[in-house]
């Protein structure tokens, strides 16, 4: 969904926070869970897997129950708590292709039937995801311009996918502005930064997702070379009082901004940046003290 804030954990296309560029964070987030807040803290730079419920069952179990449902459905294709019950089994499975196979077809049945596209939306996310990854895998193995054009395809897919989603859940709902997020740096992922900063500003002024919309505004102004104005972007983040950001997204401010004023001559500027980091540094480092 150029990555640097960190995933979470399973079942909506969620806010990824703060990071871009190695794809973009997804989490899966269950149909039910419209109503729950946003994640506060950023996520690594690698896009994580979704992780199982505590309560999936064994794999043979799966497996078996897998190949009654599919018999069944053949008999039964108006049954919709079977598909549903079947594409998530494929989706425990990480085979999101078989996932959105299943899905499709209850939706050819069921057209209208909201928790029923949510769940084909998360599988088409899984598959475009899994896509990027192998050939990520891939692209680390073999350096060569066939798999350099196949992992910039994969990364443009995986980007699309998710501004589809999000456009098309917001069309459904407004209210999930914490989907603008998500929205905006799968937009910085494909380079359409100005859209990306059209969609931040609508979501600046709300405490609670201003932090990393000003992140990615900050980081889409660097990428279009405006660094006066990154720099404004990304002191928001780093150093206002008003709204105090997650740590790991102040850092992650506090190294781009050290990293601008660097680069555009700014020494004093600069000194200041990296007390700040330095501090931000010795706070993280505490934290993870006490907590061992």
């Amino acid at each position: 969904m150029s990555s640097a804030t960190e995933g979470t954990s399973p079942s909506v296309l969620a806010p990824s926070h703060a990071g871009h560029g190695e794809g973009g964070c997804w989490r899966q987030v269950r149909f039910e869970d419209l109503s729950n807040s946003p994640m506060d803290e950023p996520r690594a730079d690698e896009p994580k897997t979704t992780s199982e419920p505590a309560e999936t069952p064994h794999p043979k179990a799966r497996l078996e129950r897998r190949q009654q449902l599919e018999h069944h459905l053949k008999g039964s294709p108006t049954d919709l708590d079977g598909f549903m019950e079947l594409g998530r089994i494929y989706r425990a499975d990480n085979r999101p292709l078989e996932a959105k196979r299943i899905f499709e077809q209850a939706r050819q049945v069921f057209p209208e039937e909201q928790e029923l596209l949510w769940e084909y939306e998360e599988a088409v996310l899984a598959r475009s995801l899994q896509q990027y990854r192998e050939v990520s895998d891939l692209a680390a193995r073999l350096d060569t311009l066939e798999t350099e054009r196949e992992l910039k395809r994969s990364q443009n897919d995986w980007a699309r996918r998710r501004i589809e989603v999000c456009k098309a859940r917001l069309t459904r709902d407004p209210s999930l502005q914490h989907l603008k997020i998500a929205l905006a740096e799968a937009m910085y992922d494909a380079e359409m930064h100005e859209d990306a900063i059209t969609t931040l500003d609508e979501i600046l002024d709300q405490d609670e997702l201003s932090p990393t919309a000003y992140l990615i505004k900050g980081r889409c102004l660097l990428a279009s070379g405006n660094h006066l104005q990154a720099m404004v972007a990304l002191r928001a983040v780093a150093l206002r009082r008003a709204v105090v950001a997650p740590l790991k997204t102040r850092l992650i401010a506090l190294k781009l901004l050290c990293e601008t004023a660097e680069k555009i001559g700014l020494a004093l500027t600069l000194a200041k940046y990296k007390q700040h980091l330095a501090e931000a540094e010795r706070e993280l480092a505490q934290r993870i003290a006490s907590s061992k």
